[in-house]
């Protein structure tokens, strides 16, 4: 049946000129309601049923002329405004149409009309997302190709409440900010079918508030991939295409118990971890190759990536976040990292990535003022701002904003097959006055300095994210707050591991101290012991220890050559000998004598000199050798796991102790000489008699030490003579600035 139309047109069943005015003006609040196809009956009844006709109206200001393409007929569009507004009035409903334009340079296109298009966000997702509870948010906002009515194209949606207009603009109409204005919906939500979209053409919202003026083009904050910095528009993209090949991996890292498991993990910043003779950083894919390569060479578990969620300035290390759901396009797109995660897991290796929900920067496309008002920080600065560090601290009271957090804690976690999420800056979330003076902070509803908000957002973000078969999460808390890596429902925060800043900055001091000082800071190697167990800890060696004039682990250490390399070997022994899992910063395992520069290379060439190559050998021994020996790494968080024979040898500098696996009989006993004097026939009492042969001497030949050991171990002796209130004992020689271990036999009961 042929579509009937009139020639005749009415302004009048326009709302109002000024509502055509608005359009053309970009700064309507309800487009769908002019633009698209309307019925000219508004709700009334006609005579005898009849109808007085529909109307398509349309803005199309790149068009010099307009038509209508329905049922085979090319209906003629009336301009009704100079830049662009058309009209046409039908008779009968069109149910499916096209416009066919003749642009301004007399080229002619068929396109279609965005307003004809129903809603796409269900009303159950926007209940959901009222109360805060849409975790998957990241399958309803942003942008997603997808096919509406038979059509192709891309939904857009954002959350703006306090807009009076939202628009998308991007390559696919000349970034033209009046041309798409959106749909708005209940709880301030804005969305739209753009059949012009396609996938790799950029985008941005432009946002115009109802308040101030204030008007913004923003990058969506669901986007899933972004431009080159310093270009800042988000970039549309299928990443639900990638197929992935770590089946095996995911299935059983579900079964996986990792707190008994050993982990030993590489902190990395891609930037910096080596670049090509040009300068530049390697691509996710390169790094699938070669990153991948050394870790699984050197034995370790895990590699943890410094965040690659995209960041504007690359002098944050990626710490000041703009784009919580897409990798960093600096090396490649959201296929690429895809590939390095499955390359990853396909050579055994985890990924933990570092999370940054404390705060945001203040950068005018990304979070900050988002539509005109404080919508995903505080208004107060007493509350909303981080002023050490010049960011914006995110409103964790809110409902939306708590559910953005975690719904990209989730998407790394099932989209990206990420395994771990170390949270940066937990302690700065959990205070209200952290780095604040009296009177820049307000204390919480009981006039305490507890974040409330906050603490409940963490418990909630562990509860789900522990949810994901065999996803872990990692605090970096520097304060002693309770039960951090406790369940929430014994009351804890729920993470499962914490970093043990406290043994960091012990270990550091100590080993800082000449040699002939250290009795003198006994308790430093020692008092970790009497808080162990209080929490699930990683013993970090991170980036934030070798840079800003605190100098490199090796620089760190008193002496020659000789004894700076010997301490930073028996550091690194009693690290993985006593209990907790382990990081290492990339350059601390190849004896990087500069603090980390962000802006430069490792140096990798020198490892063309024994000493340092013999370092980097022992850390891959000491891989080797945690991750073979359950005694180890199986018992890491209670305290039988871990028995001292000896903390009070202070003159000497001397400690010895046990590990035990969950097998008590499965056990390791360890001799720790921290000064550079040898000593020989030096008794150490053990649990069982037999044979004690030697696994681990920090002052081997190949680790470039003096070669002075206990090559044949050590047999028990005569039950007379025995030391500590154990019943055996070993005479064994400790080297200087060493570190000695020496399997137990079996015990026989």
């Amino acid at each position: 049946m042929k579509v009937k139309f009139t020639q005749s047109h009415m302004i009048e069943v326009l709302t109002s000129v000024p509502e055509m005015e608005a359009i053309v003006g970009g700064y309507h609040g309800d487009a769908f309601h002019v633009l698209g196809p309307h019925s000219l009956d508004e709700g009334a009844e006609q005579p005898n049923g009849a109808s007085a006709g529909w109307v398509i109206r349309a803005f199309l200001p790149q068009a010099r002329t307009a038509r209508v393409l329905i049922d085979g007929q090319a209906i003629p569009m009336h301009k009704l405004h100079p830049q662009g507004f058309y009209s046409v009035d039908l008779h009968t409903q069109p149910l499916a149409y096209r416009f066919e334009i003749e642009s301004w340079h007399g080229g002619k296109s068929v396109i279609e009309d965005p307003y004809r298009f129903p809603q796409i966000i269900s009303e159950f997702d926007l209940y959901l997302h009222g109360e805060g509870t849409l975790y998957e948010g990241w399958r309803t906002w942003g942008a997603h190709p997808d096919t509406v009515e038979g059509v192709s194209g891309v939904r857009f949606a954002v959350w703006a409440p306090n807009a009076e207009n939202v628009s998308v603009a991007g390559d696919f109409n000349d970034w033209d900010t009046r041309r798409h204005p959106m749909r708005r919906r209940n709880a301030g939500v804005w969305e739209i079918f753009l059949p012009e979209a396609t996938v790799g053409q950029s985008y941005k919202y432009s946002v115009r508030s109802r308040f101030l003026g204030h008007h913004q083009l923003k990058a969506d904050p669901y986007g899933f991939c972004t431009e080159v910095p310093p270009k800042s528009a988000s970039v549309i993209c299928d990443i639900d295409s990638y197929v992935w090949h770590d089946s095996e991996w995911m299935d059983s890292r579900g079964e996986r118990q990792w707190l008994k498991e050993p982990i030993s993990i590489y902190e990395v910043h891609i930037e910096s971890w080596t670049r090509k003779p040009t300068g530049e950083s390697l691509s996710y894919r390169e790094l699938a190759v070669r990153l991948v390569e050394y870790v699984k060479s050197m034995g370790y578990t895990h590699i943890e990536l410094m965040p690659v969620m995209e960041y504007p300035f690359s002098g944050s290390w990626g710490y000041q976040v703009t784009g919580y759901f897409t990798p960093t396009s600096r090396f490649g797109s959201p296929h690429d990292f895809m590939y390095f995660v499955d390359s990853c897991h396909a050579a055994g290796i985890g990924v933990i990535m570092d999370w940054v929900p404390a705060h945001f920067p203040k950068d005018a496309h990304g979070l900050a003022w988002f539509d005109g008002t404080a919508l995903y920080e505080h208004a107060d600065p007493r509350q909303g701002q981080h002023l050490e560090w010049g960011t914006l601290i995110f409103n964790f009271g809110r409902n939306e904003v708590r559910e953005f957090l975690i719904a990209s804690a989730l998407f790394w976690l099932k989209q990206y097959h990420i395994d771990g999420l170390r949270v940066d800056a937990v302690a700065s979330m959990l205070y209200l006055d952290y780095s604040r003076k009296e009177g820049e902070w307000i204390p919480n509803r009981y006039g305490g300095r507890e974040n409330l908000e906050a603490i409940d957002f963490l418990r909630k973000f562990n509860e789900l994210s522990h949810a994901v078969p065999g996803a872990v999460t990692i605090a970096e808390e520097s304060t002693a707050f309770p039960g951090v890596s406790r369940p929430v429902y014994a009351n804890g925060l729920g993470f499962t591991m914490k970093w043990n800043m406290g043994w960091m900055h012990d270990m550091l001091h100590y080993f800082g101290e000449d040699p002939i000082h250290r009795k003198y800071h006994h308790n430093n190697i020692t008092f970790s012991m009497l808080y162990a167990f209080t929490e699930n800890f990683v013993l970090p060696i991170s980036h934030d220890e070798v840079v800003y004039g605190k100098r490199s682990v090796l620089s760190k250490m008193p002496g020659d050559e000789w004894q700076r390399f010997a301490n930073v070997r028996a550091f690194l022994a009693y690290m993985y000998a006593h209990p907790g899992k382990k990081l290492l910063f990339m350059g601390t395992d190849i004896g990087d004598y500069q603090e980390w520069n962000a802006d430069a290379t490792l140096p990798w060439d020198v490892l063309q000199y024994p000493i340092h190559a013999g370092l980097q050998e022992l850390v891959r021994e000491l891989n080797r050798l945690y991750r073979s020996q359950p005694a180890l790494y199986e018992v890491d968080f209670d305290y039988t796991g871990f028995e001292w024979i000896d903390f009070a040898d202070v003159e000497k500098s001397v400690i010895s102790f046990l590990r035990r696996g969950a097998d008590p009989a499965e056990c390791i006993v360890f001799a720790c000489n921290f000064t550079p004097v040898p000593r020989e026939k030096y008794l150490v009492g053990v649990p069982v008699a037999g044979h004690y042969p030697e696994i681990l001497n920090t002052d081997a030949g190949i680790f470039g030490g003096s070669n002075m050991g206990n090559y044949l171990g050590a047999m028990t002796l005569d039950a007379s003579e025995h030391a500590h209130g154990r019943p055996y004992s070993i005479s064994i020689t400790l080297p200087p600035l060493a570190v000695v271990a020496f399997k137990c036999p079996r015990a026989t009961t």
